[in-house]
């Protein structure tokens, strides 16, 4: 059977193998040629994604040349309900109608109560019965620092374990706890003799090369014995973070027992729980938050990202027993952020009303099946996986040298390839991951059944192309 037979096999029904596709060719335009002669050196996302926009709505933007493209990056999270969506918009309207104050530091305002209250109640009981919540700078990496403030304060403790690929912000405390080197060479002053790195149940490419359950079953004995043995060299931390789904580190879900086994240990020992819902928080992975497929009560819960509707706001939000720090621990100028509290009320209220966790599971188990048949065709898509609509392809070379558990290695040279060949097709996705070798889908929670399906067509073509051009 040919590629071409076997990759029309693959494709969803409505989207013939042979169909005609236009291709879009990128020359550089005066408005990326200016952003790259003025912007910083350490600009990112448009060496990948050479796109100037001008306007956008639901799962598609559009850029300065009228042409389209599917976001599934979608603000690397951010956008629950994609671009511009109708109540997020008449949120903010009402709120610049109203005269309310834009900015009121930590003064409450009815529109803050009620985010509160919106918010909490999407809380599981056990953890909103006793919930306290701190209002930071309007960003994730805040948020974080916000945290590790939070337990150290509370426990008298210093160390905080974090996971290998794990990945909690770019500022020097959040920067610590990154598990990827690359942004940390260049940095002396990281708080390194703070943080102590544990192996993470990456299943595909378990660390001690063991994965299932046995794989989970060393990773807590580890975990359990670090904290319990007087000659670990570690001493007893403040907190263990931990995201439950690893975005940035290649969209590797955490294991559901593992999770269990983490609550357990560290409530037994006493260190505070810390989860970073960043980006895995507000339905995307089929659970308004990630750690309720485990049911357990982690002590602090940061949340960023989707919170704000579109605008920018962070939060911290953690159990009574942390709550001993004194007026002004932690402040921010913009944590008074209205029209981001209005927004991200309107988001929390659509979430619900709509079951957003129902149809992110659904349409993510839809685009998981079609990445499986593609999978049939070129087996240089060496694992699928992730939860809801925050999934990941890890590209390998079927040839190369295979792992302790047979996998083959990843292909980093054929991420970008697929990156660009996808671009060339409106379809908008980033890549993460060891080497930068996992593709990652983050598309709104809006998306529906046809438009899942026409991702799925796009992204086959563009492996097509990418393999044959290797």
């Amino acid at each position: 059977m040919s590629v071409a037979t076997s990759l029309a096999q693959a494709l969803p029904v409505s989207s013939a193998a042979d169909a005609p596709e236009t291709l879009y060719a990128f020359d550089e335009s005066p408005l990326l040629a200016r952003q790259k002669l003025q912007e910083s050196n350490a600009r990112s996302y448009p060496r990948r994604i050479p796109l100037a926009l001008k306007r956008a709505r639901g799962i598609y933007v559009e850029d300065v040349e009228g042409r389209q493209f599917i976001d599934c990056l979608a603000g690397a999270g951010t956008l629950a309900l994609g671009h511009n969506h109708p109540v997020v918009i008449e949120a903010i309207q009402q709120v610049l109608a109203d005269e309310l104050p834009l900015h009121t530091l930590d003064l409450t305002t009815p529109v803050k109560d009620q985010f509160v209250q919106d918010l909490f109640s999407l809380l599981p009981e056990q953890l909103r019965s006793e919930a306290k919540i701190q209002f930071c700078g309007p960003t994730g990496t805040d948020a974080v620092e916000a945290a590790l403030k939070l337990v150290r304060t509370a426990t008298g403790r210093n160390t905080v374990l974090s996971f290998q690929g794990g990945y909690h912000g770019m500022s020097q405390g959040a920067l610590s706890l990154m598990g990827s080197l690359g942004p940390k060479k260049p940095l002396a002053a990281l708080l390194a003799n703070g943080v102590q790195f544990l192996p993470y149940p990456y299943d595909y490419r378990c660390p001690f090369g063991l994965g299932g359950e046995e794989g989970v079953k060393v990773n807590l004995h580890y975990l359990e014995n670090l904290l319990s043995d007087p000659e670990s060299g570690v001493q007893l931390p403040a907190a263990v973070i931990v995201e439950v789904v690893q975005g940035e580190g290649g969209v590797i879900p955490a294991d559901i027992e593992w999770l269990r086994g983490v609550r357990r240990i560290t409530e037994k020992a006493g260190v505070a729980l810390i989860v970073d819902e960043i980006q895995s928080g507000f339905a995307r992975t089929g659970k308004m938050f990630a750690f309720e497929h485990a049911g357990i009560t982690p002590d602090v819960v940061v949340l960023s990202k989707a919170i704000g509707g579109s605008l920018p706001l962070a939060v911290v939000v953690y159990r009574q027993w942390l709550d001993t720090w004194q007026p002004g621990a932690h402040a921010g100028t913009f944590r008074g952020n209205q029209m981001a509290m209005a927004a991200g009320s309107a988001v929390i209220n659509y979430l619900k009303r709509h079951d957003l966790c129902a149809h992110a599971q659904a349409m993510g188990e839809r685009l998981v099946a079609h990445l499986r048949r593609l999978q049939e065709v070129f087996p240089q898509l060496g694992d699928i996986r992730g939860r809801g609509l925050m999934l990941g392809v890890e590209l390998v070379d079927p040839k190369g040298q295979v792992d302790a558990q047979g996998h083959p290695a990843v292909c980093p040279r054929l991420a970008p390839l697929v990156q660009r060949e996808c671009l060339k097709r409106g379809l908008i996705l980033e890549l993460g991951g060891r080497q930068g070798a996992v593709v990652r889908f983050l598309p709104p929670l809006i998306i529906t059944a046809e438009q899942v399906d026409e991702v799925a067509a796009r992204f086959a073509r563009a492996v097509a192309a990418a393999v044959a051009s290797l």
